[in-house]
């Protein structure tokens, strides 16, 4: 199997899974569906973002990609664990949610693509909010964060789907509103 085809799908699963994660994270944090919360976001962190992406992970480091082995295996094992532990305390829910901001973090400056880059990023953002908001007790920016999370998730669906439509995915060089790339 040819190796740059095979990381090409690694990381679209990657990116897909990552999307909808975030997504049902997000959107269970926002209060925006009636009657939806963050606990019916569990099933999809437990399967998909934590079982999917941690395969996903192994994949990308098989196929020597070690950038992507690393984001989608360290996202899928903490997404894994928040879906099965029991935080206990408010306390010990913003210092998961902080450790797993200092990942989000890590991958946003270890470079990459713009749309990886912005996906952590605005995972990053979300994560400390919502550590803030458990600490402070605070939902009003719990909700921020699901937003901030919703917005990450939608990044990472648009980065896999581009792939999959070859749709432009840089923002430098483009001419002129035609959506014309450097590179096509």
């Amino acid at each position: 199997m040819d190796n740059d085809v095979s990381a090409g799908a690694t990381t679209i699963v990657g990116r897909l899974a990552l999307g909808i994660t975030l997504l049902a994270f997000g959107l269970g944090h926002t209060d925006v569906i009636d009657g939806v919360s963050a606990a019916d976001a569990v099933s999809i962190a437990h399967y998909v973002g934590g079982f999917a992406l941690f395969v996903a992970g192994l994949m990308a480091f098989r196929d020597r990609d070690t950038a992507n082995g690393t984001a989608f295996a360290a996202l899928g094992a903490l997404w894994f664990t928040w879906a099965v532990s029991d935080a206990g305390s408010a306390n010990a829910a913003g210092l998961f949610f902080l450790l797993f901001a200092l990942v989000a973090l890590s991958l946003t400056l270890a470079g990459g693509d713009q749309l990886g880059q912005g996906t952590y990023g605005l995972f990053f953002v979300s994560l400390v909010l919502m550590a803030i908001a458990a600490f402070a007790d605070n939902d009003g920016l719990a909700k921020v964060g699901g937003w901030f999370a919703v917005a990450a998730g939608a990044v990472a669906w648009y980065a896999a789907t581009a792939a999959l439509a070859h749709w432009p995915t840089s923002l430098r060089g483009r001419a002129a509103g035609r959506g014309v790339t450097a590179t096509g």
